[in-house]
């Protein structure tokens, strides 16, 4: 039998205090989402003035990453590149950048959604998080 490592909750507080830090570093107002390795949501927030609608996209994000155990980036590059079929993939709904998966001894723990600004700054808010943890 394998052990495995879990997210507790201060781990999950400490990924989105930092993920937190990093919006308001740079000034975004976007939604962070915690999801554990099944894809269930641990943590969700939305800053002041972040839109509505990135509530519902930062965990379909975190969601797509913990499920696939890979980037959500990935998975929108596909379809762009013309494998349209990944639109019908169950249960992947956060096919945009901005979902990190939380990889440690190569095992994933859950992921980071972030949802808000350019996709590009949505990925670089939920590695700041997943950076609390001393991981990458």
């Amino acid at each position: 039998m394998k052990n495995k490592a879990t997210l507790e909750l201060a781990d999950i507080k400490a990924i989105a205090a930092a993920a937190e830090a990093e919006a308001t570093k740079n000034q975004w107002a976007v939604s962070i989402a915690i999801v554990d390795d099944g894809g269930h949501l641990l943590w969700l927030q939305r800053l002041d003035g972040a839109a509505p609608i990135s509530a519902h996209i930062a965990p379909a994000k975190a969601n797509t990453a913990a499920l696939g155990r890979r980037e959500s980036r990935v998975y929108e590059e596909m379809v762009n590149g013309g494998r349209v079929s990944f639109l019908s993939a169950p249960d992947l709904k956060g096919l945009l950048e901005g979902g990190v998966p939380i990889i440690k001894d190569g095992q994933c723990l859950g992921a980071v959604g972030v949802s808000g600004v350019k996709s590009t700054e949505d990925a670089q808010i939920a590695r700041a998080g997943i950076a609390a943890l001393g991981l990458s």
